[in-house]
């Protein structure tokens, strides 16, 4: 196994020579992935306007990056593991200025799909590599509190996505926003070739490379399969998605039972503690994108948010997730994970349920403001237990096992969630549309054509409102409500997906004194 001259401060003092700027290179380049993953929620009005674009497509707009990045991160890890984690983190960084160029500029809206994907691919190079590099190059309470500053700061980073956003959709055209990461990316390939160790704790052993295909494989049928779901006349698709997905992650756990050198080691990720907390992890970060996803559509389409404002909305959450996150460290430390996710979990559910009883037509911005406090104190605290179990339960020779779960739980668990989040939305708003429609007393002049294009998606409507200025107040109230009854579904979804991860954690992660005496097992069978 090579190793670096870097590894020997590490060595001795469970930390890097000039961790400081080691942690703020790594956490740079996450904040590049994380603001990617961010700043299209808040152009997707925007967006819909120019492009006349279904509600699907601007779904699959919001989770093209995750999908992109969740798909990859597991096989990507293991190469990281392999040839080179700071090889491919730079990578990943270089290939992120083209693909947000491609976005920037794409002449339709399929085409900036495709860049949204070909983006959360070059993260998923890059960011996986950077939870592994903590886990390599720090050791005991100090990787517990850089998890915890990489987890905080990256979470606020990509949640500064929706005002960075907003300000440049109000001076410039929409494309601006897919921007605003090349210089980050640019001084961030800088430092972490300056700056981060290579080759510390890094395995010998050949990759899987059937294994990273069939989780591509999976991931992405299973995503792509969610989005389509609402879609009519896309059952077909939707099912031969679902196979696809079905048939991979059969093929996917046969070839990790069988392969000499697993890409995904069953064994190590049927650990209690580590298959808990990816399960966990999911729901938390899951529930923060498909939150932020429906929520800004919500400020602008009903609220009438300029992208300013809408992006500015959030700022509570950003500030409770940067001050909660060290506490949670601490919580960790002192009350163990189990404790410190459930708290999480309260507060999480309690911001579903805010947004399911006060946020309407008319709402005042203090009833916005709580949500997201709530939504920023839950992650704040839940984040860092998440990602910090699985680390603390995996071999170091394993950390891109553990990094790439650790993304999967922010990227798998954006993108089904806002697959999910967005399916209801699209569900229940030509729902409720449909019955505004048929209940009209004009509904006999409207025609097939614009009954398609209202119940398409509120930018539709919009658009329709526009060609027939006479009803426009009734359709624009018409699609207000329908949006209501939409995230409505999705916020209804949220809550009980909190509340079946609460039970989850409530009756299979062990308490403090288990947990240390499990780590300290793995850590025995691992040596």
């Amino acid at each position: 196994m090579s190793q670096s001259p870097a590894t020997a401060p590490h060595e001795s003092t469970g930390a890097p020579a000039r961790a400081p700027l080691v942690l703020g290179t790594l956490i740079l380049v996450s904040g590049v992935a994380n603001l990617n993953l961010s700043v299209a929620n808040v152009a997707l009005p925007s967006i819909g306007d120019a492009f006349d674009s279904s509600q699907t497509t601007l779904n699959l707009i919001a989770v093209g990056y995750s999908l992109g990045l969740a798909a990859s991160v597991l096989y990507l890890g293991a190469v990281g593991d392999r040839y080179g984690r700071k090889l491919l983190m730079m990578l990943g960084t270089l290939l992120s200025i083209p693909a947000c160029l491609l976005a920037a500029y794409a002449p339709t809206d399929d085409v900036l799909v495709v860049a949204r994907i070909f983006g959360g691919f070059a993260a998923g190079m890059a960011y996986p590599t950077t939870l592994a590099l903590i886990t390599a190059l720090w050791s005991g309470p100090g990787r517990t509190k850089s998890i915890a500053l990489w987890s905080a700061l990256g979470g606020a980073i990509a949640s500064l996505g929706p005002l960075v956003a907003g300000w440049l959709l109000e001076n410039f055209w929409w494309g601006s926003v897919f921007l605003v990461t090349l210089p980050l990316a640019v001084v961030a390939l800088v430092m972490a070739w300056k700056l981060v160790p290579a080759h510390v704790n890094e395995s010998t052993e050949p990759v899987d490379n059937l294994g990273g295909i069939l989780s591509v494989l999976l991931v992405a049928g299973l995503v792509l399969s969610i989005n389509f779901a609402p879609v009519p006349g896309k059952g077909t698709l939707v099912l031969g998605l679902a196979v696809i997905a079905l048939a991979a992650a059969v093929a996917f756990v046969w070839q990790q039972r069988r392969a000499a050198n697993p890409l995904y080691d069953l064994h190590v990720a049927s650990r209690r503690i580590f298959w808990v907390a990816a399960c966990a992890g999911i729901i938390v970060f899951g529930s923060l994108m498909g939150a932020m996803f429906v929520s800004q559509q919500f400020l602008q389409n009903v609220l009438g948010y300029n992208t300013v404002e809408a992006g500015a909305a959030f700022l509570p959450a950003i500030v409770l997730m940067v001050l909660v996150a060290p506490r949670s460290a601490v919580l960790v430390e002192t009350h163990g994970a189990r404790a410190t996710l459930l708290l999480g979990y309260v507060f999480l559910f309690l911001a579903f349920v805010w947004m399911l009883l006060f946020w309407e037509e008319g709402s005042s911005y203090w009833k916005i403001g709580m949500a997201y406090a709530l939504i920023g104190t839950g992650v704040g605290l839940a984040g860092t237990p998440a990602s910090h179990s699985l680390t603390g339960s995996v071999p170091v020779r394993r950390a891109g096992m553990a990094s790439g779960t650790a993304d999967l739980q922010r990227d798998l668990g954006g993108a089904i969630l806002q697959s999910v989040f967005g399916a209801l939305l699209t569900a229940g708003y030509a729902s409720a549309f449909v019955s505004a429609i048929g209940s009209s007393p004009d509904a006999s002049k409207v025609t097939p054509q614009v009954e398609s294009e209202l119940t398409k998606s509120f930018a539709g409507a919009e658009q329709v409102a526009e060609q027939y200025p006479k009803y426009a107040d009734q359709i624009t109230a018409a699609a207000k409500s329908a949006f209501l009854q939409g995230d409505d579904w999705a916020y209804t979804a949220g809550a009980v997906a909190i509340l079946l991860g609460a039970v989850l954690v409530y009756f299979c992660f062990p308490r403090k004194e288990a947990e240390q005496q499990l780590l300290r097992d793995y850590a025995e069978q691992d040596a």
